[in-house]
């Protein structure tokens, strides 16, 4: 990564109860140290009426890489092998490659959202690290809890991509 670019830590978490189709919400963590050495934090977090946890692991993502103003170099923390196998072992690339297919007939799921994080993606260079989920990790923790709040909360959204 270029050390001219501000580096930013993400932690992403997505929860679904009832998954598939039950409420869900995702969880991010965005840390970054200022020039003086300062930390700074933001927590962001959103809730579905229905949705998928694959959809809100990847939202998680989504939302964190748009809430930078400026290219930064980013390493993404995530429990979710969808979101960080689909770069760390290239299957977007042939995802895209095939138009969004696998094999011959079948559609990949999510297209609305990875097209979606590749934009968002764009201006920065992104690394994606896995992290067991739900084991003690502080910051895959707090995104969870992030996570899991926005499912169970009141004022739930809903998901454009589940019909």
């Amino acid at each position: 990564m270029s050390s001219d670019l501000s580096e930013v830590t993400v932690y992403s978490d997505g929860s679904a109860r009832g998954n598939p189709d039950g409420p869900g919400g995702y969880g991010a963590v965005i840390q970054f140290v200022d020039r003086k050495g300062i930390l700074h934090e933001k927590e962001i977090s959103g809730g579905f009426v229905r949705t998928t946890n694959n959809r809100m692991e990847l939202l998680a993502a989504i939302s964190a890489l748009e809430e930078l103003n400026r290219p930064c170099s980013v390493k993404i923390y995530s429990d979710s092998s969808y979101l960080v196998n689909a770069f760390n072992q290239h299957w977007i690339d042939g995802w895209k490659k095939k138009n969004y297919r696998r094999g011959t007939e079948k559609e990949v799921k999510n297209i609305d959202l990875w097209e979606r994080l590749l934009a968002a993606m764009k201006p920065h260079q992104v690394e994606y690290i896995w992290v067991k989920g739900h084991a003690g990790h502080p910051g895959n923790e707090r995104a969870d809890r992030l996570a899991t709040a926005a499912a169970d909360g009141t004022d739930l959204m809903t998901d454009p991509g589940v019909l």
